[in-house]
């Protein structure tokens, strides 16, 4: 072979070895490389009513169905309860105590102040995916105090607690509710100028809470 020729076979060589190559490293970058996975929203959780619970929850008490009428008081306090699925439906029941802060209510000649209340419930709803719509009944102890020249009973009253609620689940654990509770304490003893009477008190309650399902 003369000098020539392979002059010419050295530069066609060159010529062509990034244009064969090219293909090749790009057939390696583009083999290596992956999609990354895709998002995918988190759950809200399991529809599953079963548990017990705890929760906290605060709001208005008031002798009136309109709270913010007069009379009212705050509603403060801590619950606890179990819930059960049955066929469609839940069941269950609950504990609570609530702080009533002084909530005014009318007795003959004047007015006693809710103090503390302890309730008993029993509970039964309709599930609908993660929320739960549902009516509560039972027994609540209230305490009265004294007020505006009126003495009353320094003990516990018992009466009867109506009411309904929708709770509406934020994670498998923790769900947001708001309650209505209507309460009947008959008989409530009061002295007025050392006068006794006694008169049936009725009261509303209105509370949002927070519970958590163990």
């Amino acid at each position: 072979m003369t000098f020539k020729p392979l002059v010419l076979a050295a530069s066609a060589a060159l010529f062509l070895s990034p244009a064969l190559s090219a293909p090749l490293w790009a057939a390696d970058v583009t083999s290596n490389y992956a999609e990354p996975p895709a998002y995918n929203e988190p759950a809200a959780g399991p529809t599953d009513w079963t548990g017990a619970y705890a929760g906290v929850h605060g709001g208005l008490t008031s002798p009136k169905l309109n709270p913010f009428d007069g009379g009212k008081g705050m509603n403060l306090g801590v619950h606890g309860g179990y819930n059960a699925d049955v066929g469609g439906a839940v069941v269950g029941g609950e504990l609570d105590y609530s702080y009533l802060g002084d909530a005014d209510v009318k007795v003959n000649g004047g007015k006693l102040n809710e103090r503390h209340r302890i309730a008993a419930k029993a509970k039964a709803g309709v599930p609908l995916d993660q929320t739960l719509i549902y009516g509560t009944g039972g027994l609540a102890m209230t305490n009265y105090r004294d007020h505006g020249g009126v003495s009353g009973p320094d003990g516990w009253k018992p009466g009867l607690l109506l009411g309904a609620g929708i709770e509406q689940k934020l994670t498998s654990n923790i769900s947001a509710r708001v309650e209505y509770d209507y309460v009947m304490t008959s008989g409530v003893r009061s002295f007025t100028a050392g006068t006794e009477s006694k008169r049936d008190v009725h009261d509303h309650s209105i509370t949002a809470g927070i519970d958590y399902k163990f």
